[in-house]
């Protein structure tokens, strides 16, 4: 039975709403961009890291990738022919603009770049897709809002929302309350990565400040009135099995899918960085089914989830909602 599910996991449709571009360039874009052979063990974190901060160590290589408009075209290109080879039938890939603004490429080009490498890819392989925009923790938050200013122009148009990412334990979510009310005056939708980093106030801090989705959401674990407030609010909760396990968000045996499954959360079933992690939407399917028990049924269920909480418009959820998500 198990390896007949197995064979189905490979071709069912699958949606991912957490992926980093910079965290899943293909090993061939980033070769091509800097011009040198790479090996994998320079992008991949394995499971040698302690801590958040100590994983996003990795995201220096990519990082250099993307500062032309042609490395960026060529990332995210290469990122949406890559995703479709295991049926994936949509995905939210979410990046930083300024990581890549300099002197000589501003926003908008950043993120016109982004989505022309989308759109070129989509006439190919057929993927729908939307961008999520991230504020970095680290980066000044004038900046910052300055980036959603630009990035409004895109809204409907490619770009979707946006989030806040980085090193959560380092600036925790109540330094970010007005940033992310002026986003909400902008009338962006928003998901914010919180509770990677043990502290269930950072979760609290965003679900009250207006996200629709939390990204990790580990520190929900153990706190069942935080959990019915989120289900109760029909949050959807981003998991991300392997790299939680890579960045320590949480153990092997203690990871909390099925208890936040059982507590009637929206859980979703996402990659967060395809190459850094070494993973795929198909690796996390058979990673949660062999390690956790999760069923085909459930399975169904996550993506499920996945359309609901989605920032897709409507079109693209009724079409996805036609799809046969399992059983």
């Amino acid at each position: 039975m198990k390896d007949k599910l197995k064979n189905e996991m490979k071709t069912m449709p699958k949606i991912d709403l957490h992926c980093h571009l910079d965290g899943s360039m293909t090993l061939k874009s980033v070769e091509q961009i800097l011009k040198r052979k790479v090996e994998p063990e320079e992008l991949e974190a394995g499971n040698c890291c302690q801590n958040l901060a100590e994983y996003l160590d990795r995201f220096l290589l990519p990082l250099q990738c993307v500062q032309t408009e042609k490395g960026l075209r060529l990332a995210a290109k290469e990122f949406l022919l890559d995703v479709a080879k295991e049926n994936m039938k949509y995905v939210e890939v979410r990046f930083a603009p300024l990581s890549s603004v300099h002197d000589r490429l501003d926003c908008r080009q950043v993120v016109e770049a982004v989505l022309e490498g989308l759109k070129e890819a989509e006439t190919q392989c057929g993927v729908s897709w939307n961008v999520i925009a991230c504020a970095m923790r680290h980066h000044p938050q004038e900046d910052s809002l300055a980036m959603m200013k630009a990035c409004r122009e895109y809204l409907g148009e490619g770009l979707c929302a946006v989030d806040l990412a980085g090193d959560e334990a380092s600036y925790p979510m109540e330094g970010f309350r007005e940033l992310f009310a002026q986003a909400k005056r902008l009338g962006f939708p928003f998901t914010i990565h919180a509770g990677e980093c043990g502290r269930v106030e950072n979760v609290l801090e965003a679900v009250e400040g207006g996200a629709s989705r939390i990204g990790h959401g580990i520190a929900l674990k153990g706190h069942p009135k935080a959990q019915k407030l989120c289900a109760d609010k029909r949050i959807g909760i981003e998991m991300c099995p392997t790299s939680n396990l890579q960045t320590r968000a949480a153990e092997r045996e203690g990871y909390p899918i099925r208890e936040f499954m059982d507590a009637g959360l929206l859980v979703t079933l996402n990659t967060d960085n395809r190459t850094v992690s070494g993973t795929s939407m198909t690796q996390e399917m058979d990673f949660v089914v062999q390690e956790y028990g999760v069923t085909a049924e459930e399975l169904g269920q996550f993506f499920r989830n996945a359309v609901e909480v989605s920032f897709a418009n409507d079109e693209i959820k009724h079409r996805l909602c036609g799809l046969k998500l399992f059983r």
